[in-house]
């Protein structure tokens, strides 16, 4: 791999730093409130010994964000590259969890936009695994432009497979929306 998956990103609504070890408490403060978790497949990463195993992973992925709104300066959630694949050309994007404060406020939307602008540079392909359940995240992927190719197990890291929906891009299909 060629390049980073962990760059610090930032557009009008949002920066996206590199997550460090340091963020766990601004993050956990974040991951507390088990309605964020209500829709996810694992609906327990509220509890701290839960989310710990959670952010681990995404220390251990090198591609994760701690994701910072740019009006308030507060920690609003976090996202993250993983499993770049260079067969494929492909890397994933997930793990995202919001504050229910960012919910509807165009906030996510934001950060994918620049997410998959920065990653389309490298990659052909992304991925998104969404719970079965997780109707909110799965509008948001149509909405993104992104399309539904099939529904499977997966295994998120220290955790149980549950049913995922499994969506798609395409760079073309990108550069298309966003000349």
């Amino acid at each position: 791999m060629d390049f980073s998956i962990q760059p610090r990103l930032e557009n009008e609504r949002a920066i996206l730093y590199p997550l460090l070890q340091s963020d766990f408490e601004a993050l956990y403060e974040v991951a507390s409130d088990p309605l964020v978790w209500e829709q996810h497949p694992n609906k327990t990463r509220w509890q701290r010994p839960v989310f710990e195993t959670y952010f681990y992973g995404a220390m251990k992925s090198g591609g994760a964000f701690r994701i910072v709104d740019k009006a308030s300066g507060k920690t609003a959630g976090s996202s993250r590259f993983y499993d770049y694949d260079p067969q494929q050309n492909s890397i994933l994007i997930g793990y995202t969890f919001y504050s229910r404060e960012f919910w509807g406020s165009g906030l996510n939307p934001s950060v994918k936009h620049l997410m998959l602008s920065w990653i389309f540079q490298y990659v052909d392909k992304v991925i998104f695994h969404v719970g079965a359940v997780n109707t909110r995240s799965q509008i948001a992927m149509t909405r993104l432009g992104a399309r539904k190719v099939k529904e499977e197990e997966v295994a998120y890291f220290g955790e149980p497979s549950r049913l995922n929906c499994i969506y798609e891009m395409n760079k073309a299909d990108w550069q298309a929306q966003h000349p």
